[in-house]
């Protein structure tokens, strides 16, 4: 095999580590980059698409028997309960969005106890189960409001999944852990930051989102294998509903670079994602990592 893994494409190599597969359960209208366009008070009267698309990755995964993480928002969990039965009825894990899709760095301290809260009692009281997971929104968990990974843990969250080590212009701490680590010291709550590949001193993304549709899938496939093969460590992927939703509404009233970062490639995604589920071997997240 070359350089992008050292099993056949199509079926990952018996005992291959396990990487991360995690959806964040959010609407296309959702999106932080909508922010400014879309009032949060409009989304009760806005067609949601996030049932289908839902169980449309839900059937990609049971194909593969692919066990997943979902980090869902309680807005959604609270008017589509059987999305959260669902999930949780395929043997996945139904982890925390927070409630309302309300960036961590936006939020005062007393805000943000009161939305992961909120939202982790609506996923446990549908679902059924604890939940031990959160990310926050578009990653905005960095330098600036640390402070909220203490708080989750006083919330009775087990990990996090809010930190991306990279240089972007929404979010990002370079600087952090590449892989797991304690912030606050052993024992306490579990950082999971999202993968990167080191080259050059930098790290590139290699965990999913805008740039698993931007780069070739070959190159999504190369980083994912590199950290599996010369890190020897797990993967984390993450990937929204919407992304497969190549017919989604489009909005008017937003920047070129905007449009550009969340329509690019829609339509391959979902094909894209079928092969992922071929080329690696997948869990959840609190079985990789608890």
């Amino acid at each position: 095999m070359n350089d992008i893994g050292a099993h056949a494409i199509g079926q990952p190599a018996k005992g291959a580590i396990r990487n991360a597969m995690t959806i964040d359960v959010e609407d296309y209208f959702q999106v932080s980059a909508f922010a400014p366009t879309i009032a949060r008070d409009q989304w009760e009267n806005i067609p949601c698409r996030v049932e289908r698309n839902m169980e449309r990755i839900l059937a990609i995964l049971a194909e593969r028997d692919v066990k997943a993480t979902f980090f869902t928002l309680g807005w959604i969990a609270e008017r589509y309960p059987q999305v959260v039965r669902d999930i949780v009825a395929g043997g996945h894990e139904l982890a925390s969005h927070g409630y309302a899709h309300l960036r961590a760095s936006d939020q005062t301290p007393e805000q943000f106890r009161d939305d992961i809260t909120r939202s982790k009692a609506v996923l446990e009281d549908i679902g059924g189960c604890a939940v031990l997971g959160y990310r926050a929104p578009s990653f905005s968990i960095g330098h600036a409001n640390l402070w909220a990974l203490d708080t989750l843990a006083e919330a009775g969250y087990r990990y996090s999944s809010s930190i991306y080590p990279v240089v972007h212009d929404h979010y990002g701490m370079p600087d952090a852990p590449r892989f797991p680590f304690y912030p606050n010291g052993e024992g306490g709550l579990l950082e999971v930051p999202i993968t990167t590949v080191r080259i050059r001193g930098r790290n590139l993304p290699a965990g999913g989102g805008g740039y698993f549709r931007f780069f070739p899938y070959a190159l999504s496939r190369w980083l994912m294998a590199r950290v599996n093969r010369d890190d020897g460590k797990p993967g984390i992927f993450y990937l929204h509903p919407w992304e497969i939703d190549p017919e989604q509404p489009r909005q008017t009233g937003i920047s070129f670079k905007t449009r550009f970062r969340h329509y690019i490639n829609l339509e391959r995604t979902e094909s894209r994602l079928k092969a992922l589920t071929r080329d690696f071997a997948w869990d959840r997240m609190d079985r990789i990592f608890l």
